[in-house]
């Protein structure tokens, strides 16, 4: 159990006691909970990492004296930006020696997460990966302003600068995402679509099914965090993705099933071996076509895949 969860059972008294009331310092923690996970997660592209910045928010929350907190909510964001930051720097050195490709965690979400489009496009694994490219300061002061809309003075507070500097490295993180962001806007419908006929070419070995489905640049990334075996380095261009994909299935010496699912809040293919979870393949799209396939296997990586992952702003 969390600390945080066992303060919460202690502090609550019984119902014959007192009608079951938490203390305020975990009620707040409890009611923001959601919302300092999504921050968190955002920051790190890892939910493990993400869980142990909570537990480092809560025991410095624990220990503050609410009367002197104008903004709980605000107040908790800090915290939570600030440990993020720390655990991001130890993250940087810790992917200098991962296995192949890094990508980030994925998170099952609920509908609610697909229907609130800017959340649903700043958790996408294309966007996580582009956030991947700024520096720790500036992904935060992004994912503050630019996700969850704060003012640059409680920006500042969190990240230790100056709001003319917070300003100046907002627009300068504003720049480098909108450059590398994907291209055109795509439609639930279509980027569904896509995948049923992606899908449907890689199940009944459809070369040029295949190739139709996917943009004439795409890359394929594989993490298998030296655990599982995957690709060491991006596979560029329709036609190498697609025989890559085709020719594997066929050594697969299990049986395969390949689900759809909403995966950081876009639809994503599921695919287990013989009834087991083997990798979650997200996607994303540029104009219609499939840009980018990220097939995560390591199962380090795969923990929260049975449960949705609630996620809010």
């Amino acid at each position: 159990m969390s600390e945080y969860g066992s303060h919460e059972q202690d502090t609550t008294t019984g119902a014959g006691a007192g009608g079951g009331r938490t203390d305020p310092a975990t009620e707040a923690f409890v009611a923001h909970r959601n919302l300092l996970f999504t921050v968190a997660y955002e920051m790190l592209g890892s939910a493990a990492d993400a869980e142990d910045v909570l537990q480092e928010t809560w025991l410095r929350w624990a220990g503050v004296d609410l009367d002197s907190v104008r903004d709980r909510r605000a107040y908790l964001v800090r915290i939570t930006t600030r440990q993020a930051l720390t655990r991001l720097r130890t993250l940087g050195r810790r992917k200098e020696s991962y296995v192949g490709e890094w990508l980030p965690e994925p998170l099952l979400t609920t509908p609610d997460v697909a229907e609130d489009v800017e959340l649903a496009d700043s958790v996408s694994m294309a966007m996580m990966l582009v956030m991947e490219t700024l520096t720790p300061t500036e992904r935060a002061v992004f994912v503050l302003r630019e996700v969850f809309d704060l003012e640059y003075d409680e920006i500042a507070e969190a990240v230790d600068k100056t709001p003319a500097a917070v300003r100046q490295t907002a627009h300068r993180a504003r720049a480098h995402v909108a450059a590398r962001r994907p291209r055109g806007v795509v439609s639930r419908t279509e980027s569904r679509d896509a995948l049923d006929a992606f899908q449907r070419a890689v199940r009944t070995g459809d070369l040029q099914g295949l190739l139709d489905i996917l943009a004439p640049d795409v890359v394929l990334l594989g993490d298998g965090g030296g655990i599982k075996q995957a690709i060491l380095r991006p596979v560029t261009g329709a036609d190498k993705v697609a025989r890559l994909m085709l020719g594997g299935l066929v050594k697969l010496p299990a049986e395969m099933s390949m689900d759809p699912a909403q995966v950081n809040g876009h639809p994503a293919l599921v695919i287990r071996l013989d009834g087991e979870l083997d990798t979650v393949m997200a996607v994303r799209f540029d104009d219609g076509r499939i840009s980018g396939l990220y097939a995560v296997r390591n199962p380090e990586k795969l923990t929260r895949m049975g449960r949705a992952t609630a996620l809010h702003r």
